[in-house]
């Protein structure tokens, strides 16, 4: 195993004993490779009289036998005994690129690739990911985002391999950007962003090269420094701040005080946050928060007080500084989350932090979402702002990681979706704490949240990443705690309460339940077009399934399971259809049900449309159908209780000037009234407001009105009339009627008789005398006419002179 074969002794002094790296055979095998690739250029270089014309470099270093070096990490991490399959190899005078093509020559001749058990040309791995050689692949340089080294990657027996020529820096005073030039060994050492980063391998002779003199010493005392100057090394490449921190924060290294101090200057600062591209930002931070270490990746951040500088929305022109005091609460906690044992030796804190934590983070996907929100925290609660009414902006934290670290998009919906729904997530915990206390704080309504289906449906709201959301609403109270120890304790004592009721009910996975009939079997059940409303509508269905998780349901569920056909009633009158009316509701309705003792007139906007003024007839037609459905099935308590939903869609319908939709509208009160209760009617007043509304339908009649639409109309009409005749005059209703008579001589219990009167007078003789030639009308007319007086009964006697001449009017 390789090691680090010399630490500090006692007195700090270094020891003089040998350091050495112990390469696997792997490696053996690449050293042997790439040594005889460099003897093959230096014998054809020769025989060719290659030099420096093909190398750009100068004609002395040209002339030098070629050297090959591992550099950088690697020797790093060999040192510290960690194995790696990224090797950087250092060329002395050729760019990579130049060797990668004369390695590939090379490999061309017959009988070199089985020398190394090497595929040559092949782009997928072997079982032992060993045996494979791929393609050059050049990345170029990138001065603008401090991108400056053009590298040439391949992969060679299962390890990544980058090669490049070392080299120097040359900064004019004109541009920061620097002229890359071949180097020597030295030069390119004091370049590099650490100490411990620039030590090189030499494969000829297996020596490592301490080239800055502080390599060595700086890994056995535990420290991050930079070759050179800090402040300079930090201005030529500001990405190296965030290299540093991530190394200091993965070795658990001290970050040297010349370095911190210079990361801290506000030119420093402000080159990172403007010359670095947001995707490098994004790549170390990645690195950092997957890292071994990723609580000391934050705490080096905001003890840097580099936050702001890394965490931002470079588009931001107001330069938002979110408040990062209690951030330090935050990482804390969550790092006691992460590394949370079962309870032992009766410590409540760490068993309570092990049940939440065996909840919340199921995975390394799930912890690293963690440390990001983590990281995100202290922007949660950032107002965000919109120049659209309309649309709603996405969160802060949200475009921190968009914009500042170029997080993926699913991240980013993950970041915003846990933002949102953070504060539900707090709210609905705390009414299972309160009703788990029996406490009175439960406030009115709130027992549902804390249902079995409340719950479950909330889980299924926000989805299958809601426990990253439930951990942003922990990591935010205790942001918002005062950070002792007992508020901090009792935080996650509310919230494993949370979880453990979540967990009792089994609806840790509600998010992926299905319902148990889908959309096509729900409205084929209630022989409706599918639309929009659909998706709310099998959310009905599968809030009844949590409620009821022990019952099986089939197709014709909403016939045979009488709770679940009212809640879904219930559903569409109030979330589907009612919506669907509120820009046309009819203003001689109040908005419970009853009569406008001052009716408004509604004001509308010249511009508005009735497309937008009336949805339920174009676009959502399918509200009709909806609302007949649920008419037809539900009973008289169902109406009372939901009256409100019902009577100004319905009245809206009436007031409609489409001939079809006011016979839409006949219907649907025909079927209203017929489990309407009296007393209802009365209570609200609407008796003669619906008499109102139907009665201007007998009047659409040939020729203004086509036939066929008057006759369905008519056809519609005359019978809701007669329905709402039974539902405003009852016995009980005429029996007043005959005390208030018997009170008052003057009045006489007439109205009914009243009502039928002007039916049959203004409706049917009316429409007699205006389209009795169209036979079909009259017919239907006619048939009117012995209903009606079968209803007025003895006081039938005084129209029974009425006489009809279905081929003459007279």
């Amino acid at each position: 195993m390789a090691q680090l074969h010399q630490m500090a002794s006692p007195s700090g002094n270094q020891s003089s004993q040998p350091r050495r790296i112990e390469l696997t055979p792997t490696e053996t095998r690449l050293r042997q490779l790439l040594l005889d690739v460099a003897s093959y250029i230096d014998s054809h270089s020769a025989a060719e009289g290659i030099g420096s014309a093909e190398t750009n470099i100068t004609d002395t270093s040209a002339k030098d036998p070629l050297v090959l070096r591992f550099t950088g990490g690697w020797v790093r991490d060999k040192l510290l005994g960690v194995e790696s399959h990224d090797i950087d190899v250092g060329i002395n005078k050729m760019t990579g690129y130049q060797f990668g093509l004369r390695m590939e020559e090379y490999l061309q001749i017959p009988g070199n690739t089985l020398r190394y058990g090497l595929n040559y040309g092949l782009d997928d791995t072997d079982t032992a990911g060993q045996s494979t050689l791929g393609g050059l692949h050049k990345i170029e340089a990138n001065p603008e985002k401090s991108k400056h080294l053009e590298t040439v990657t391949t992969r060679i027996m299962g390890l990544d391999i980058d090669l490049v020529n070392l080299r120097k820096e040359t900064y004019s005073e004109e541009s920061r950007n620097p002229q890359m030039e071949f180097g020597t060994p030295e030069e390119d050492a004091l370049r590099r962003d650490a100490t411990i980063n620039a030590m090189f391998f030499n494969l000829h002779d297996c020596s490592i090269e301490d080239l800055t003199g502080h390599g060595f010493e700086d890994m056995e005392l535990g420290i991050i420094r930079t070759p050179l100057e800090a402040y300079q090394t930090f201005e030529d490449d500001p990405l190296r701040i965030l290299r540093l921190v991530r190394f200091a924060s993965r070795l658990s290294y001290k970050i040297d005080p010349q370095a911190a101090e210079a990361m801290g200057d506000a030119h420093i600062k402000a080159a990172l946050k403007a010359k670095i591209s947001r995707e490098r930002v994004g790549t170390e931070i990645e690195k950092m928060l997957k890292g071994p270490n990723p609580h000391r990746a934050l705490q080096l951040i905001n003890d840097l007080q580099l936050y702001s500088t890394i965490f931002t929305d470079p588009n931001d022109t107001e330069v938002t500084v979110p408040n990062t005091e209690s951030w330090p609460q935050v990482y804390d906690c969550y790092q006691k989350l992460v590394v949370a044992e079962s309870e032992s030796d009766g410590d409540r804190s760490a068993g309570t932090l092990a049940s939440i934590r065996k909840i919340l983070i199921t995975d390394t996907e799930g912890e690293y979402l963690g440390w990001l929100l983590t990281a995100l925290a202290p922007w949660a609660n950032v107002q965000a702002t919109s120049s659209s009414e309309s649309k709603l902006p996405p969160p802060v934290a949200a475009v921190v990681a968009r914009e500042g670290i170029k997080a993926t998009s699913k991240v980013c919906k993950i970041v915003t979706d846990a933002v949102r729904n953070a504060n539900e997530i707090a709210k609905i915990k705390e009414a299972v704490v309160h009703q788990g206390l029996g406490d009175s704080k439960l406030k009115a309504g709130e027992d549902v949240l804390t249902t079995r289906d409340g719950l479950g449906m909330a889980v299924r709201r926000w989805g299958k990443h809601w426990r990253s959301h439930a951990l942003l609403a922990l990591l935010l109270d205790v942001e918002q705690s005062d950070g002792s120890i007992e508020a901090i304790q009792i935080t996650l004592n509310n919230f494993y309460t949370f979880l453990l009721d979540l967990e009792g009910k089994d609806l840790l996975e509600a998010y992926a339940l299905t319902p148990s009939i889908n959309g096509k079997q729900l409205s084929a059940s209630l022989s409706i077009k599918s639309g929009v409303w659909m998706k709310d509508a099998l959310d009905v269905v599968m809030a009844w399934q949590l409620r009821n998780p022990d019952q099986k349901i089939s197709e014709n569920a909403l016939n045979e399971v009488q709770t679940l056909k009212t809640a879904f009633i219930e559903h569409i009158l109030k979330n589907v259809v009612r919506p669907l009316f509120d820009n046309s509701t009819n203003q001689s309705v109040t908005s419970q049900g009853r009569k406008a003792t001052k009716p408004k007139r509604q004001k509308h906007n010249s511009m508005d449309s009735e497309l937008s003024m009336k949805p339920w007839k174009f676009d959502h037609n399918y509200s009709l159908d909806l609302l007949s459905w649920a008419l037809r099935n539900s009973d008289e308590a169902l109406v009372e209780k939901s009256w409100p939903m019902i009577i100004p869609p319905v009245l809206t319908i009436l007031d409609d000037d489409s001939p079809g939709v006011k016979a839409r509208g006949c219907e649907l009160l025909d079927d209203l009234l017929k489990i309407t209760s009296s007393t209802l009617l009365e209570r609200t007043g609407l008796g003669q407001v619906l008499t109102d509304a139907v009665m201007p339908c007998l009047l659409y009649l040939p020729t203004l009105t086509p036939e066929a639409e008057s006759i369905r109309l008519l056809s519609a009409a005359y019978p809701a009339l007669i329905t709402l005749a039974r539902a405003r005059f009852t016995p009980a209703t005429h029996q007043r009627a005959l005390s208030e008579a018997r009170r008052d001589p003057e009045r006489r219990p007439n109205d009914r008789v009243k009502y039928f009167d002007e039916i049959l007078r203004e409706g049917v003789l009316g429409g007699y005398r205006h389209a009795g030639e169209h036979v079909k009308i009259a017919e239907l007319l006619v048939r009117q006419i012995a209903v009606i007086l079968d209803q007025m009964g003895i006081q039938a006697v005084k129209h029974t002179k009425v006489r009809f001449n279905p081929l003459k009017k007279g």
